[in-house]
């Protein structure tokens, strides 16, 4: 029930190379951080090679991504990937959606996404909420903030007796 690996990686927008000022305030990103950084499919390739390194990729090893919405793997990675000619790897077709989780075990949706789920669990949100691997599939010390709510969240979940399915649907 702790953190044992955790990725890392900036991605050098192709299409759109300059980030517009609501990209940079809603997640902090600045273009610095992103300029000269590795292409999305290079990324990709990149996260490929982590999973196999950490044993992700073993067919007897179950493991599943977890999300805050379905919003990032059903939507922005799929159309992203289609975009640029990139397939999409099987591990990203399948999730938990954080929120659903967190519905059915609690009775009531969290609005407020991250937020509402700690304040509904008594945790303390750490960090500055949209600014995890989600986003644009990059993240830095700061923004690993994100992944550890959804983890603190899960450990909560967990210990109070939730067992976790995933909620999206097979492709």
């Amino acid at each position: 029930m702790e953190i044992e690996s955790t990725f890392h990686m900036y991605v050098q927008p192709v299409v759109h190379p300059q980030l517009t000022p609501f990209c940079t305030e809603l997640t902090g990103i600045i273009q610095a951080m992103v300029d000269g950084q590795p292409s999305l499919q290079q990324v990709l390739e990149r996260v490929d090679e982590w999973m196999a390194k950490e044993g992700l990729l073993d067919p007897d090893v179950k493991s599943i991504f977890v999300t805050c919405g379905d919003w990032d793997l059903k939507v922005m990675l799929p159309g992203q990937c289609q975009y640029l000619g990139l397939p999409v790897a099987d591990y990203f077709k399948q999730w938990i959606n954080l929120k659903k989780a967190y519905s059915f075990a609690m009775g009531c949706w969290p609005k407020n996404g991250l937020l509402d789920m700690n304040k509904g669990l008594s945790l303390q949100h750490i960090g500055r909420p949209h600014s995890g691997i989600g986003q644009s599939l990059c993240i830095s010390s700061w923004q690993l903030n994100d992944c550890k709510n959804i983890a603190n969240i899960m450990k909560t979940l967990a210990y109070r007796g939730f067992i976790f399915k995933q909620t999206s649907k097979p492709f």
